[in-house]
């Protein structure tokens, strides 16, 4: 992929040049990349796009991730970041190549970007100064955008970024714009051509040192003005030191007369020319040498980083999908569309992206290029714009995707500036669902003005006893209808790249949580609106509140059941250890009138990891802020001990809830899911574990074969009771489980629970599991083992600890089978409930008879993620 940059450094040294080329692109993400191949150069998000997940860290490992691959094709200067602060976030055609409208927020995600370009060994020219984030566009394409913003106002707002990141010291070149500024003293200057905004605003008051870049002067509004000769001139007199001419070789040979021209005429001098010269030397000693620049990396390394980049790509991806608004809770949509109902996506027809495997494909086979319908489309470089193409390619993909997701019905058609014909008409009739897209409907004012009528047709249907939800899509700009609530359920994206598309249908289909937030001031005034109630949440008291805890936890078990049926089995006891290996902090929102409590957590702390074992919230009280009362406050308290260096959400020991509860209703596990994950946790990557149960002892019998595969093998089996012969398996649970199994095991061995060791040939330890008869002390800790109606009495095999090995599987048999002839032993036991049964076990473990009695999701995530709370 390197070999064009290679070929052209190989020219450069031949010639004699003293340094390699610089090799620039624009590589922004999202809708905007000079280079793209879906087989070795992953698409990641437009700024935006990063800045809608909430983590700043993600823009630089993004920007790191991107320089890298463009350093392996031979590119050692990226055209990026965009610096720009949104103004005026609705009008402005930048849209989601910025960040927000905060110039703090920009500032922030920028740096890092910066930082992660100049970390990949990459330099990097922040753009456009002073701003493309407020423009006023006249009526003529051939004129030049206009800032409307004073020096004042700039230096207030537009010019924050580009003073942090210049003041980092890791900014390498900027990118000056074309465009005129409306102060009166520059009126008719084009900022790249004015010395008053290269030489005195850029270098003199921001102190900026590096190469100052121009706006390619093709364009339109410029070179009709100006000519090339005097635009080139011009550029260089003002101050910057490169200027950029990039489609046409006859007009690169045009610069090269003007400026020949300018030096004959005395307006540009030799001492301008190497002050430029020097600048431009000493950025290419920071990002290339002969040797990097004549063997790039290439395929091999991109092959090497692809698996790597992709992981990283989906992730951000799907952080960065925002629910705006969900009023009907019509996501997922499993949810609220049966899989025999039709499902309705109408899109525009709109230009493929840059960054799209589509795009390519077109211009190959059609070599067809969109028509230019705006002025702001004739400003903009032609690939960045929102033209009209003929055919629905763009978004047949996105059609084909939630088709397969949804395993259901899907009718997918166009729509543009002709409004709603009678396709349409019949197409909403026969839907349950439609599904909207717009792109930039702000500045495609038929879009928005479609979806609205839409909506208006689904009202009426819906008044005449029809089924007709209605979601709104929003694929590049996030202000088409953030503002307008006239639709309920309300999404963003941040750009229609196939990456993009495939994590909208992951939200879509409740395959991921929508995690990402409206950047700027949207997020600034959400957060305001949510933070306004809080409850006061008091550590809990035993003799003040257990009683109390009692009656939530029946209340929060009437509710929840079938989906987690032993809740009710627990008590106010069941989360009080008393281990002195483990630190509790259980914490209460109460009624302090009445003594009756809204909602309860239960924390624990075991060295350097962090526990939350469970939150939940009185049913009649739900959806006013305890539950993030409570995890705010439990979470504050295991940040601040000071000592966690991992938090997980469900615990072994108490085992009430081993992570969170998987229940038989898709909506419901979804749900306790995208809670969490809208507080803090990644939930992408959960551990599953199962509680298991053979519910009927009387009639089962050991799978045929079992014994005898197990002597073969010379597995042999003992009991063990009591801690002082628990060393070894101690140190063994210790090795290959979390603490707090650690922590089971001691508690069985001290309270005449038994624990039975599988040996191999040499004696060595394979494996162990906890065993419990009927009755036993530790049922107070795990509801499954409690008695039930019926006469049903249980015995337990706990947390089963089998390391990886070739005789893993037979272990695992070995020791469930010894356990279950040891409760059958006890004569009372009618079923057996194997409890904590990691995702790998489950089918040599069924095949044995046993049945899913409750599934769980574990989660550990990283105590950064709430930095905030220490």
């Amino acid at each position: 992929m390197a070999r064009p940059q290679q070929e052209l450094q190989h020219i450069a040294k031949q010639a004699g040049h003293s340094q390699p080329l610089i090799i620039a692109l624009d590589q922004e993400n999202g809708g905007v990349n000079s280079l793209f191949d879906e087989d070795y150069v992953c698409q990641f998000p437009s700024q935006m796009g990063v800045a809608a997940t909430g983590r700043s860290e993600l823009a630089y490992e993004v920007a790191k991730a991107t320089a890298t691959q463009l350093s392996a094709c031979g590119i050692n200067l990226v055209l990026g970041p965009v610096l720009d602060v949104l103004s005026n976030a609705r009008d402005q055609p930048l849209g989601v190549r910025s960040v927000s409208d905060d110039p703090q927020e920009v500032s922030q995600y920028c740096v890092q970007a910066v930082n992660g370009i100049r970390d990949a060994g990459v330099a990097c020219a922040g753009k456009h100064f002073p701003t493309y984030g407020s423009l006023d566009f006249p009526g003529s394409g051939l004129e030049m955008p206009v800032i409307t913003q004073t020096l004042e106002q700039l230096s207030l707002s537009a010019l924050v970024p580009f003073r942090d990141t210049i003041a980092s010291g890791s900014l390498d070149g900027v990118f000056v714009g074309g465009v005129r500024m409306s102060n009166p003293s520059m009126q008719g200057q084009h900022a790249c051509l004015s010395d008053q905004v290269v030489d005195d605003l850029l270098r003199s008051e921001l102190g900026f040192k590096g190469v100052a870049i121009s706006e390619c002067l093709e364009m339109e509004a410029l070179s009709h003005e100006l000519g090339v000769q005097n635009g080139v001139v011009m550029a260089v007199e003002a101050g910057c030191d490169v200027v950029l001419l990039c489609r046409s070789y006859a007009v690169q040979l045009e610069a090269i007369k003007g400026m020949k021209l300018g030096i004959e005429n005395g307006i540009l001098t030799k001492e301008r020319l190497f002050t430029s010269l020097k600048r431009v030397l000493r950025l290419k000693s920071k990002c290339t040498s002969w040797a990097k620049a004549l063997n790039p990396p290439g395929i091999s390394l991109l092959s090497k980083l692809h698996p790597k980049y992709l992981t990283l790509s989906q992730h951000t991806y799907d952080a960065s999908i925002t629910v705006v608004r969900d009023k009907e809770n019509l996501l997922p949509l499993s949810a609220s569309l049966r899989q025999d109902e039709e499902l309705l996506l109408l899109t525009p027809l709109i230009k493929p992206l840059p960054a799209s495997a589509l795009t390519r494909s077109i211009l190959d086979k059609k070599k067809q290029h969109a028509a230019i319908t705006t002025n702001h489309d004739k400003w903009h470089h032609p690939d960045r714009g929102t033209a009209i193409l003929s055919g629905e390619e763009v978004f047949r993909e996105l059609g084909r995707s939630l088709a397969r997701a949804r395993h259901g019905k899907l009718l997918h058609t166009s729509y543009t500036a002709n409004g709603v014909r009678p396709v349409h008409e019949n197409l909403i009739n026969r839907a349950s669902t439609v599904i909207i897209v717009t792109a930039d409907a702000n500045r495609n004012l038929y879009q928005a003005g479609f979806a609205k009528h839409v909506a208006m047709i689904c009202s009426m249907l819906r008044s005449r006893g029809q089924k007709k939800h209605i979601i709104a899509v929003a694929v590049s700009s996030p202000y088409d209808f953030a503002l307008d609530k006239s639709i309920g359920t309300y999404i963003c994206s941040f750009d229609y790249t196939e990456n993009a598309m495939r994590a909208l249908v992951r939200v879509l289909c409740g395959d991921t949580p929508p995690r990402g937030t409206l950047p700027g001031t949207m997020r600034r005034s959400r957060k305001s609106v949510k933070s306004k109630q809080f409850w006061l949440v008091e550590e809990y008291s035993r003799s003040r509140d257990a009683e109390s805890l009692d009656a939530l936890i029946r209340n929060v078990s009437l509710a929840t059941s079938p989906s987690y049926p032993y809740l009710a089995a627990s008590s106010a006891s069941s989360f009080e250890l008393g281990n002195p290996n483990m630190i509790e902090g259980h914490f209460v929102v109460r009624n302090s009138s009445t003594g009756a409590l809204y909602g309860f957590a239960a924390t624990y702390r075991l060295g350097t990891l962090g526990i939350l074992g469970a939150i939940f919230v009185d049913p009649a009280k739900r959806n006013i802020s305890i539950g993030k009362s409570l995890h705010r406050r439990a979470m504050r308290s295991l940040m601040q001990s000071g000592t966690v260096k991992m938090v997980q959400l469900g615990s072994v020991f108490p085992a009430i809830f081993l992570g969170i509860p998987v229940a038989d209703d898709e909506g419901s596990t979804n749900s306790a899911r995208d809670w969490f994950a809208h507080s803090g946790w990644d939930v992408q990557f959960p551990r599953r574990l199962t509680n298991l149960e053979i519910p009927s002892l009387n009639s089962w019998s050991a799978p045929e074969g079992l014994l005898q595969s197990i002597q073969r093998a010379n597995m042999s089996f003992d009991l063990i009771h009591g801690l002082e012969n628990a060393d070894t398996v101690l140190a063994h649970v210790a090795a290959h489980a979390n603490p707090e199994v650690v922590e089971l095991y001691r508690e069985a061995l001290a309270k005449s629970c038994g624990v039975v060791r599988a040996k191999g040939a040499g004696d060595g330890l394979l494996g162990t599991v906890v065993i419990c008869r009927e009755g036993s002390p530790l049922a107070r800790y795990i509801p499954p083992l409690a008695p039930r109606h019926g006469g049903v009495v249980v015995g337990g095999i706990l947390a089963p600890v089998v390391p990886p090995s070739v005789q893993a599987v037979l272990t695992l048999q070995g020791l469930a089978l010894m356990g279950v002839r040891q409760i059958k032993s006890y004569k009372k036991a009618t079923t057996v409930v194997l409890s904590w049964t990691l995702e790998d076990m489950l089918e040599p473990l069924r095949a044995m008879g046993f049945e899913t009695l409750q599934a769980f999701e574990e989660i550990t995530n990283s105590p950064e993620n709430w930095a905030d709370l220490a």
